[in-house]
């Protein structure tokens, strides 16, 4: 087209785009539906919103509506009967048979509290993912004395015949199933479909000849009678059955109600699952229904990314779908339930805390890792849990208070089992184990709000709570290191127990910045992490990854001492006895491969040999 066309000369022209259907159809079955069963969603959603529709036009109509959906094996069927509006001629080629554009729509523009859920006039459209060809028998209530039947086989070329009425007002979709969708035709099938996605449709929908519907009961936020009163205990129950038609992997606990607020409409319940997990495990199950229909039963991002543990069924009418109806724009209403969600749980955690120890007492064990994480993301859950959480420890699980010795925690931050482990066992203190989940951090948190002292081991300022400093000849140092280091820097001070001669301390931080700046850590960190990582260690002037501390305390020490001075022939031994000491205690080696176990204990075994030869 040229510009003096597009400017709007007499030869410029309007055209109209064309709509190819058939590319449509791919759209829909390969990329804007996650299964092609969910057509039969569409097409069950189509009848309720019919109901909806004819209670609405037809105020004095008194009948219940319900919708059936029969499984045809032998024709190779399925059909959708409903008892609601119908469709005239008209309504038919405007809204069925036009891509886009729907009836239901046009309502809920004039009043979005009607219950209709459909939104995009796409629906209809959906049975042609299914079907190789689509019949509809209609009558509709404004001419209950016609019947038109519409039949296609590609959505885009259809026939609008004139048929006898139907028996009663509503309509009738067939669907000739293509093969690969035969299956759709068991009750099984039906059940397990729609039975997933219409359960807590308001209109009830039968399967074949079933006399209950599959959805008999509303869920229980629902208003009921309120002459019928339910003994706390039954309601419970009720709750807890409820939810574990939605918890396909664990067991519910417990179950939190989610009331609407002035932001959110969200409304539903919340549970905590029976099932241990690891920290960092996420088994959130979140399904959410839109008036009603199931739209996304993997919802999981609307709940706080710490609630790993947690599942949940909500409905909402204010959350908007994506075209396919099974994903939500994050717009102002998916952030309000967002917040509503997370204050619905941290409440209800609370509630249960105070009003339900020995259900609270059963959350924490199965999920004390996950809750010691999930305390550091919000002050009120930090208040709830901070006492009664537990920590592990070289003697276990223990609580705060249980670690807490003269105001002060412990918490090595290596996990080799070094000097911390033989230190801390000597002196029969627990000591928290810093390299699990979530540990420094809310021992940190947990030191900041109660004054508490917080000593992290294998840190310079942390050492210095441990080992008093003390001087050293510079011939005893040398000897001493000479005798027994293999590689680590001799450092004499005086620690408790006096009874324990020497330990070999791991300098964590000098580990991590030798770590950090070797050239493998460019290939397995992200360039970015290992910008800020740098940032801290370039503060870190130590050099040595490891410190062989000297116990001037220990008698043995003393002892040891004096023989270098007085020259006692058995002096070397006894070094010799003390360095296999010195590497049996380090446990795993922790420093350049330098520590062989083996080598010590065939030098212990020898030495004691020499010493019982002289006896």
């Amino acid at each position: 087209m040229t510009n003096q066309q597009i400017g709007g000369s007499v030869d410029s022209k309007i055209c109209v785009a064309g709509v190819d259907l058939n590319g449509l159809m791919q759209v829909l079955s390969k990329h804007l539906y996650s299964t092609p069963m969910v057509a039969l969603r569409e097409l069950v959603q189509n009848g309720h919103d019919s109901l909806v529709r004819r209670r609405i036009e037809q105020p004095n109509w008194q009948d219940q509506g319900r919708i059936t959906v029969i499984g045809d094996r032998h024709n190779k069927q399925v059909r959708i009967i409903d008892t609601g509006a119908g469709l005239t001629e008209y309504e038919i080629h405007t809204f069925l048979a036009t891509v886009g554009v729907g009836y239901t729509r046009t309502l809920r523009q004039q009043d979005d509290e009607t219950g209709l859920i459909g939104m995009f006039g796409l629906g209809f459209l959906s049975a042609f993912v299914l079907a190789k060809q689509v019949t509809l028998i209609t009558t509709s209530y404004q001419q209950p004395d016609k019947g038109w039947c519409y039949r296609s086989t590609n959505a885009e070329q259809y026939t609008v015949t004139a048929v006898e009425p139907r028996a009663t007002i509503g309509t009738e979709i067939i669907l000739e199933l293509k093969d690969e969708f035969l299956f759709l035709s068991t009750q099984e099938s039906l059940n397990h479909i729609l039975g997933r996605y219409c359960i807590l449709l308001h209109e009830p929908i039968y399967i074949n000849e079933a006399k209950e519907p599959i959805n008999p009961e509303p869920p229980p936020w629902r208003k009921r009678d309120s002459a019928v009163v339910v003994h706390p205990l039954q309601e419970m129950r009720k709750r807890l059955s409820f939810a574990a038609r939605f918890e396909q992997n664990f067991e519910p606990i417990c179950t939190f109600p989610v009331n609407p607020t002035e932001q959110s409409d969200a409304i539903g319940m919340l549970w905590v699952q029976d099932g241990a997990t690891y920290g960092t495990s996420d088994n959130r199950n979140l399904s959410i229904f839109l008036r009603g229909m199931l739209l996304d039963d993997d919802a999981r991002d609307l709940l706080p990314s710490w609630a790993g543990f947690i599942g949940g069924v909500i409905e909402s009418s204010r959350l908007v779908p994506t075209a396919s109806r099974e994903d939500l724009q994050k717009d102002e209403s998916y952030h309000a339930v967002q917040y509503a969600l997370s204050e619905a749980l941290i409440n209800g955690l609370a509630d249960v805390a105070s009003k339900q120890p020995e259900i609270w007492r059963r959350i924490l064990k199965r999920h004390n890792e996950a809750l010691l994480g999930a305390s550091l993301c919000d002050d009120r859950l930090f208040e709830l849990l901070m006492s009664t959480i537990r920590i592990p420890s070289s003697q276990g699980d223990l609580t705060v208070q249980e670690l807490r010795s003269n105001n002060a925690i412990h918490v090595m931050l290596g996990n080799n089992g070094g000097f911390e482990d033989t230190l801390f066992r000597a002196l029969q203190m627990p000591v928290a184990l810093g390299d699990r989940y979530a540990v420094v951090p809310f021992l940190r948190r947990f030191a900041a709000s109660t004054g508490c002292k917080l000593i992290e081991l294998g840190t310079e300022q942390g050492n210095q709570h441990l080992f008093s400093l003390a001087e050293l000849a510079a011939d005893e140092k040398q000897w001493l290191t000479a005798q027994l280091a293999d590689g680590e820097a001799i450092v004499a001070a005086r620690f408790s127990p006096a009874e324990l001669p020497l330990v070999v301390v791991a300098d964590r931080e000098a580990e991590l910045k030798k770590r950090l700046e070797e050239d493998e850590a460019d290939k397995k960190i992200s360039q970015a992490a290992l910008r800020l990582a740098r940032q801290f260690t370039a503060k870190i002037t130590a050099t040595e990854t490891a410190k062989l501390y000297i116990n001037l305390n220990n008698q043995a020490v003393i002892d040891l001492l004096k023989a270098f001075h007085t020259k006692n022939t058995n002096v070397e031994q006894a070094a010799r006895l003390l360095k296999s000491l010195k590497v049996i205690m380090a446990g795993h080696d922790i420093h350049n491969h330098t520590l062989d176990l083996n080598r010590a204990l065939v030098d212990f075994t020898q030495t004691i040999q020499t010493v019982l030869t002289h006896l």
